[in-house]
């Protein structure tokens, strides 16, 4: 990855960052007396909690590309495909709980899927790197 990682660090951190300041807001900024906002609540932590996980898994494979134990094209398409359920399924969660239009729940399901992806490629990465 290079000098390409450092610019997914930045992104990474961003991400991780916009996920703190999610988090913080479902849990102080919010008026739980409706049920809606408890829903909105539900979304808002959702979103963040994976939206985090997926900021530390670009970190990762940044740290395991530098080391050299990932094929690096392939580390490549792992992060972007992290980086782009990390935009889809939290931010229809965040959407929706912001009371955006209900079809952004139908945009959810293909962010999940950019994760799932991500991490097959992040094990076809380790699986294809030469031995030696």
């Amino acid at each position: 990855m290079g000098e390409a990682a450092r610019l997914w660090i930045v992104v990474a951190a961003l991400s991780g960052a916009i996920s703190v300041i999610v988090g913080a807001f479902a849990a102080h900024g919010l008026d739980l007396r409706t049920e809606a906002s408890l829903k909105a609540r539900d979304w808002l932590q959702t979103g963040s909690h994976y939206q985090m996980v997926h900021a530390l898994a670009m970190l990762g494979v940044c740290a395991l590309a530098g080391a050299d134990l990932l094929n690096v094209r392939l580390s490549v398409v792992a992060v972007w495909l992290f980086l782009v359920g990390s935009v889809l399924f939290p931010g229809a969660l965040y959407s929706l709980s912001l009371g955006g239009p209900r079809w952004f729940g139908a945009v959810a399901p293909i962010g999940g899927l950019a994760f799932i992806a991500g991490w097959v490629f992040l094990a076809i990465a380790a699986f294809k790197r030469p031995i030696g």
